[in-house]
Parts: structure tokens; C-alpha cells; sequence
């Protein structure tokens, strides 16, 4: 595809897909509808509701853009709200099937190379989005309660040592110490 100028990231995406029949006015209207903030990772030619458009992944959403003389027509897809994907294809074009929300988007029409490779990206995404955060593993409890007592002993131990508490007082906080284990 002819070098468009529109922005960075919308420039590699469009470069990396070839040619996408019919979609140049769509990748020049794109910035107009992204996020502040918000890159576009890859873009692809497609058919949604009735309309040929761009199909365009971006850091936060998929979405569709058909930006015509006689109609417009945007949806998006937060990713967060994506449950999962389904890529068809037959010899030369596919199939995106996308479920959020309860909801079912088919997007046909798509070129076999750069949907393959858009649903691949989306599920990588997807999968990394939703793996579970696993906490590091707190210190066992009792090996907590161990070396909090050991170091209260030596501060005991310390303040005997200087003088700062008598012998009575030594033994009686002691006494307290071990009994809280």
C-alpha cells in the first residue's frame, strides 16, 4: 500500500497489511476516532454490518470503521470486554468472529494473511489481559513471628547490656516476649 502519512503507528500498520481494497479513506479518518493515547497495532480490510470497512487493533480496542460519502459506521471492542475469538478461513479470505459482552460480531471478508495474523495478536493480547496476577508468596507466618521475637530478645538483650533496664524488668519482659509466641 502507497506510504499514507497519517500517523506513526497507522503508517506501519498500513504497510504491514499491503493493500486493503477501498480502505484509504478510513485509515485517514482513523486518528479521528482513536483515544488520547491510543496506538494502533495492526489493521485489516473487512465487511461488517453491511458495510466494507477497516478493521483496525489497537492497545485498548478492536474496531470497525467505515467511513463513507453516504454513511459512517464505528464500533469498537474494548479488549476488556472481549471473551474470546474465532478466526475461519477458506482459500483467500476469513471470517473474525468476536464475543464481548454477551454479544457476537462477525467480520467477513477479511484477507487470510492479515486476519490470521490479527486474530493471532488479538488472542495473544486477550491471554495476557486475562492471566491471573499471581502475588508473590508471603513469608510463612511462623518464620515471621520467629525473627520478630529473636530480634525483640536482642534488643532486650541490648538494653540490659547498657543499663537502660534492671534485671527485674529484664526477666519480666522477657517473661512477655516468649509467652506472645
Amino acid at each position: 500500500m502507497a506510504k499514507i502519512n497519517v500517523r506513526p503507528d497507522i503508517d506501519a500498520a498500513a504497510e504491514r497489511i499491503g493493500s486493503v481494497v477501498g480502505a484509504k479513506r478510513e485509515i485517514e479518518h482513523l486518528p479521528e476516532v482513536l483515544w488520547e493515547g491510543e496506538t494502533v497495532d495492526m489493521l485489516a480490510g473487512g465487511s461488517y454490518g453491511g458495510g466494507i470497512g477497516l478493521l483496525a487493533l489497537t492497545d485498548l480496542r478492536l474496531i470497525f470503521l467505515k467511513h463513507g460519502i453516504m454513511s459512517q459506521k464505528l464500533e469498537d471492542f474494548p479488549l476488556g470486554n472481549i471473551s474470546s475469538v474465532q478466526w475461519t478461513a477458506g482459500m483467500l479470505m476469513g471470517t473474525l468472529t468476536v464475543y464481548a459482552s454477551g454479544n457476537k460480531a462477525e467480520i467477513t471478508q477479511i484477507a487470510k494473511p492479515a486476519g490470521k495474523a490479527l486474530s493471532d495478536k488479538l488472542r495473544m493480547t486477550l491471554a495476557q489481559l486475562k492471566a491471573p496476577v499471581v502475588p508473590p508468596a508471603p513469608a510463612p507466618v511462623a518464620l515471621l513471628g520467629v525473627q520478630e521475637v529473636t530480634s525483640r530478645l536482642a534488643t532486650l538483650d541490648q538494653l540490659r547490656a547498657a543499663g537502660a533496664i534492671t534485671d527485674a524488668e529484664y526477666q519480666e519482659r522477657r517473661s512477655a516476649i516468649l509467652s506472645s509466641i
